[in-house]
């Protein structure tokens, strides 16, 4: 089972006020999308979660024809790349009903210790991947630029946030990122996602996030005592006008 594969019809708790998938469940798909298929390939929870490791993101990106609507029924394809030392790249691919692409994505994944928050070598725990090559990857996710001209709020996380790796869910950024933009952007089809996860936060914690939007995208970065946690940017079709 090299290739990952599921069936699935949009519904209506997946979607936004426009009636398409909202971000955050976007990205929720392709994480469970992640553990499913490392589990069918020998490397789940007993060697992993049941150790002490937990799986982490540490960069991902999308490039979007168009976000599937509610009632949609598509096909999500899933595999992994060749293991890069301590880096797990993993490829994405949303379909149509006609096996057109709507959603290509990337991601790079770490293994880390439950108890150091450190990440981890992993050969030395047995974890291994083996990586296949379509012809459909994508490019490897960089780090997006961080806001510059930045408005900055205070955010502090709240239990509702987090996950059981014990800090907040990456895919709650992108919550974030849509409650504090414009509300013109959020209407227009989305293009292009990037992200970097550079640090944990956990309940309780308070987070600087710092923003800047244009016409056509928004950024959204987040620190602790000028450390950076999190980056994210969000490029949108089109634009729009004051």
């Amino acid at each position: 089972m090299s290739i990952y594969r599921i069936d699935y019809t949009i519904l209506s708790s997946d979607t936004d006020a426009n009636r398409r998938l909202r971000l955050s469940r976007l990205f929720t798909m392709l994480q469970e999308a992640s553990i499913a298929h490392t589990t069918a390939l020998g490397m789940g929870r007993e060697m992993t979660l049941d150790r002490g490791l937990l799986w982490i993101v540490t960069l991902q990106q999308a490039r979007i024809q168009r976000l599937p609507e509610y009632d949609e029924q598509i096909r999500l394809v899933s595999w992994p790349g060749r293991m890069m030392h301590l880096l797990f790249p993993r490829y994405y691919r949303i379909e149509d009903k006609k096996g057109n692409a709507l959603v290509e994505a990337s991601a790079l994944w770490a293994l880390m210790d439950q108890k150091t928050r450190r990440i981890v070598f992993p050969e030395l725990y047995g974890v291994k991947i083996r990586g296949v090559h379509t012809g459909k990857e994508i490019p490897l996710p960089v780090a997006p630029k961080p806001p510059q001209n930045s408005e900055t709020t205070a955010f502090t996380v709240p239990y509702s946030f987090v996950d059981l790796n014990g800090h907040m869910n990456n895919t709650r950024y992108f919550d974030l990122a849509e409650d504090r933009m414009p509300k013109a952007l959020r209407s227009l089809p989305l293009a292009a996602v990037q992200a970097e996860y550079a640090k944990e936060a956990t309940e309780g914690e308070t987070i600087l996030l710092k923003s800047e939007a244009a016409p056509d995208a928004y950024l959204l970065s987040g620190e602790q005592n000028g450390a950076k946690l999190f980056r994210l940017s969000l490029t949108y079709q089109g634009g729009y006008h004051e």
